[in-house]
C-alpha cells in the first residue's frame, strides 16, 4: 500500500478556496446533515456554552455585573474585578496570558477551540443550521429550494426561516450590548421609545444587522477570510500538532468498492464516497490534508466513522491525530515549542498575579490646568490651579484627601469640599495650591500631595508649582 501524502501531490494542489468559484463569484456550501458521537458531544457542549453566554450578564456578585467590557468608558470587570484605564499594565498582561495561551493550545490541538467553542461555530452549526435544516431539509433540499422559481412553498419556507434568524439576531445583539454596558442599561433602552434613547437603539439594530447578516449570507467566511485566527494557524502548527486528520497511509490509494469484481491490486480503505467533502461547513476535502479553512468540527469524522461501520472496518480512518503520528504511529506532545510556551505562560501568569496583588484600590491623576500658568494675589501669594481625576477601583465608598506634603503649600478646593467616592466611580475636581511669592526661590518648584484614604495616606503625587522668582 502507498504511503504518500496525497495533500504533497502536485496533482491534488489546490490554490483556491473551496467557496469560490473559477470565475470568482461564490460557491455557495450547502453542507449535508450529519449525526455522530462526536456531533452529539458538539451539540451537549454548544448547549452548555450558549447557556452560560446568555445568562453571564445577568450574574451579579454584590449587585455588581461578574463580566463587563465596557468599552466606551473604559471600564471592565473581570471575572467580578474591576479594571479602569489606570489598569491599562494589567490589561496588556491578560491580553498576552490569552494570547500565548493560544498560542500553545494551538500548538498542541490545532484548531480545537474553532469546532467546539468559538461563537462563530457554536451559533451557525448548532442554532442557525438546525433551523435551517428543520424548515428547508437536508443539503439536497435546500439546493434544489434555492434553485426553484418564487412560489408559495418557497416563500412560505424562506419568510419563516428569515423571521427566526431576525429574532434570535435580535437575541445576541442584546446580549452583546448587555456585556458592553450592562444589563440594567440595556433593559432601560428596551423599556423605552427608540427617542428617548436613540444612540442604545441604534447600537442594537446595528448588532442585530451585523448578525444576521453574518449568520444568514456571510456565515463560513467569517471563518475563511476575516478571522484573523485561521489566518495564523499556518504559523502555529506544526507535524506534531493535533488536528482532524485524514489517514492516508491506511486510506490509500481510494477506490469505490466494486460488487463481484476482483481487485487486481490492493486498495486502501477509503472508498472515494466524498461523504467527508458532502457534511464539511467549509467545502473542503481533509483528504488533501490540512487546510486553513478547517474548523475542526468533525462533520467529516463522523461521516467517515459511518461508512467504515457499513463496509466492515475499521473506524478512525478521518480522526483527531498529527501528521507524525499518522506516519510513525506515534504522539509526541512535549515539543521544544511547547516547553516554551508553557515557560513563558507561567512567566506572564506569575507576573499579572504579582502585579495583581500590589494594585492600588483608589487612583488619582493630577495635572496643572491647560493653558495657565500661575495666579497672582492681591495679598502677595501666588496660585497655581490643577485639574485631578479620581478614581475608586473598589466597591465600597471612599473618603479621600489631597494635601501638599511641604507646609509652605496649602491646598484650596473649588466646588464641592466633600471628596468621598462611591464604589466603582470616578471624580473629577479642580483646586489651588498657594503659596506666599516669597517662598518662591525657582520658576518652577516640584510639589508633593499626600494622597490619603480613609485617613491613611497611600500615595505621594508629584506635581509642578509655577511662580515668579522673589526678589530680595
Amino acid at each position: 500500500m502507498s504511503t504518500k501524502n496525497p495533500h504533497l501531490d502536485p496533482e491534488k494542489f489546490r490554490d483556491s478556496l473551496a467557496t469560490v468559484k473559477e470565475d470568482g463569484k461564490r460557491n455557495w456550501i450547502y453542507p449535508k446533515k450529519v449525526d455522530g458521537k462526536f456531533y452529539k458531544w458538539r451539540t451537549y457542549l454548544s448547549w452548555i456554552l450558549l447557556a452560560i453566554l446568555f445568562v453571564g450578564p445577568f450574574i451579579k456578585v454584590g449587585g455588581r455585573p461578574y463580566m463587563l467590557f465596557n468599552i466606551f468608558e473604559r471600564k471592565f470587570i473581570i471575572f467580578g474585578a474591576a479594571f479602569w484605564p489606570q489598569d491599562t499594565h494589567l490589561l496588556i498582561f491578560l491580553l498576552l496570558i490569552f494570547f500565548v495561551f493560544i498560542i500553545l493550545f494551538t500548538a498542541v490541538f490545532g484548531r480545537v477551540f474553532c469546532g467546539w467553542a468559538c461563537p462563530q461555530t457554536l451559533f451557525m452549526e448548532m442554532v442557525f443550521r438546525k433551523i435551517e435544516y428543520w424548515i428547508e431539509g437536508d443539503a439536497n433540499q435546500q439546493r434544489k429550494l434555492d434553485d426553484m422559481p418564487w412560489n408559495g412553498e418557497k416563500i412560505r419556507k424562506k419568510s419563516l426561516k428569515l423571521t427566526i434568524f431576525v429574532i434570535i439576531s435580535l437575541l445576541i445583539s442584546h446580549t452583546v450590548m448587555a456585556y458592553l454596558i450592562g444589563i440594567d442599561q440595556v433593559v432601560e433602552i428596551v423599556s423605552q421609545p427608540p427617542s428617548e434613547n436613540m444612540a442604545g437603539f441604534i447600537g442594537l439594530m446595528s448588532f442585530t444587522g451585523i448578525f444576521l447578516f453574518v449568520f444568514s449570507w456571510f456565515r463560513e467566511q467569517a471563518c475563511l477570510v476575516v478571522c484573523p485566527y485561521g489566518r495564523l494557524q499556518g504559523v502555529l502548527l506544526d507535524a506534531n500538532s493535533i488536528n482532524v486528520t485524514y489517514d492516508h497511509v491506511r486510506g490509500e490509494p481510494r477506490a469505490p468498492i466494486r460488487k463481484n469484481k476482483v481487485e487486481e491490486s490492493p486498495k486502501g480503505d477509503c472508498i472515494d464516497c466524498g461523504l467527508c467533502v458532502q457534511v464539511c461547513p467549509t467545502g473542503i476535502d481533509i483528504r488533501n490534508g490540512v487546510q486553513m479553512e478547517c474548523v475542526n468540527c468533525t462533520a467529516c469524522i463522523d461521516a467517515c466513522d459511518e461508512v467504515m461501520e457499513k463496509v466492515d472496518r475499521p473506524l478512525g480512518l478521518i480522526r483527531y491525530a498529527s501528521d507524525t503520528s499518522i506516519l510513525q504511529k506515534t504522539q509526541k506532545l512535549l515539543t521544544g515549542r511547547v516547553k516554551l510556551y508553557s515557560f513563558l505562560l507561567l512567566i506572564l501568569v506569575g507576573a499579572f498575579v504579582a502585579l495583581l496583588a500590589t494594585r492600588d484600590d483608589l487612583g488619582a491623576t493630577v495635572t496643572r490646568f491647560r493653558g495657565m500658568t500661575y495666579q497672582p494675589r492681591e495679598n502677595g501669594e501666588i496660585s497655581n490651579l490643577y485639574e485631578v481625576t479620581f478614581i475608586n477601583k473598589t466597591f465600597e465608598p471612599q473618603a479621600i484627601t489631597l494635601e501638599p506634603e511641604d507646609k509652605k503649600y496649602r491646598l484650596e478646593v473649588i466646588g464641592d469640599q466633600n471628596w468621598t467616592l462611591q464604589g466603582q466611580s470616578k471624580f473629577e475636581g479642580r483646586f489651588f495650591v498657594v503659596t506666599e511669592g516669597q517662598n518662591i526661590k525657582t520658576n518652577q518648584d516640584n510639589v508633593v500631595l499626600l494622597l490619603t484614604q480613609n485617613g491613611k495616606v497611600i500615595d505621594k503625587i508629584k506635581t509642578s508649582f509655577m511662580g515668579p522668582i522673589a526678589s530680595n
